[in-house]
């Protein structure tokens, strides 16, 4: 019988071993995590024994892949240097921690052009990709699909597919799918999600969706605001998202919820999705 791999963004700052144990709590067997401060610089040393510690845990628990996110600070295609420079200087450092665990995911928000308009942004986000990515790296490096809010670079799948076009260590490139991102942004998974994953083959092609954010929505499609819903409280609803997690092209991957919730919620949304997943 398959297996739904699903799980939250957890802390990091107690450490890898607390977000093993704390997804094991919610009975969640994959987590999402912060490299550093969302909306800072600093990031917690790590410890290799907490990681050897961590690395029990999953492996005694059956732990799909985890995925790190960059911090919502980083804009791979601001329009001032020193803030691509620090873009470049953040990944490099979290993809050199993400060794301590290779083969996982490491997400990002591909930025916003500020008014440079999309071809720009999209060549600066592979610029910086060109210089960060390492050919003997063992993470994967995920675009997110955006919901097109503003001047964000990522709005549909035709603007991930250039950037991914111009890197130059493709195979260490790979999408991550959020739900709440890509109905707010247009694309109708409630009552055509066969029509949308069709599509997504098409133009970027499945073999390079790593991963997906489960979220619901609290607006409707096409509205470009991405606020996040609790599963089954919003505008796609409970039916519309354990379809996707159901879904024979995407039901191998890692689901991660970033929904408004505490742990507690999380581990009812987790239960409940497994029981329809069965």
């Amino acid at each position: 019988m398959d297996f739904l791999t699903i799980g939250s963004h957890l802390s990091s700052a107690k450490g890898y071993e607390a977000m093993g144990k704390n997804a094991v709590h919610m009975k969640a067997n994959t987590f999402a995590f912060f490299t550093r401060n969302p909306r800072g610089r600093k990031a917690k040393e790590i410890q290799a024994q907490d990681v050897e510690k961590y690395k029990e845990i999953a492996k005694e628990h059956k732990f799909g892949k985890i995925v790190a996110h960059a911090p919502y600070t980083l804009n791979a295609c601001a329009a001032k240097e020193d803030l691509r420079e620090f873009a470049v200087e953040i990944m490099t450092d979290d993809l050199q921690r993400m060794e301590y665990l290779p083969g996982n995911y490491y997400n990002f928000h591909p930025g916003n052009h500020v008014g440079q308009g999309a071809e720009a942004g999209i060549r600066k986000i592979a610029q910086v990709l060109n210089q960060v990515l390492k050919p003997d790296w063992n993470t994967m490096v995920l675009l997110e699909t955006m919901s097109g809010k503003g001047t964000e670079i990522g709005r549909n799948f035709e603007e991930l597919r250039e950037i991914m076009d111009q890197v130059k260590y493709r195979e260490k490139i790979g999408i991550c799918l959020d739900t709440c991102h890509i109905w707010d942004g247009g694309y109708d998974i409630v009552h055509d999600l066969e029509g949308v994953v069709q599509e997504f083959d098409s133009v970027i092609g499945l073999e390079h969706l790593k991963a997906i954010h489960l979220n619901d929505s609290k607006n409707p499609l096409g509205s470009h605001k991405d606020r996040h819903e609790k599963i089954g409280k919003g505008q796609i609803g409970l039916e519309a998202l354990s379809a996707v997690t159901r879904h024979p092209a995407l039901k191998h991957l890692p689901f991660i919820l970033e929904t408004p919730n505490n742990e507690n919620g999380w581990a009812e949304e987790i239960r409940i999705l497994r029981e329809m997943y069965s």
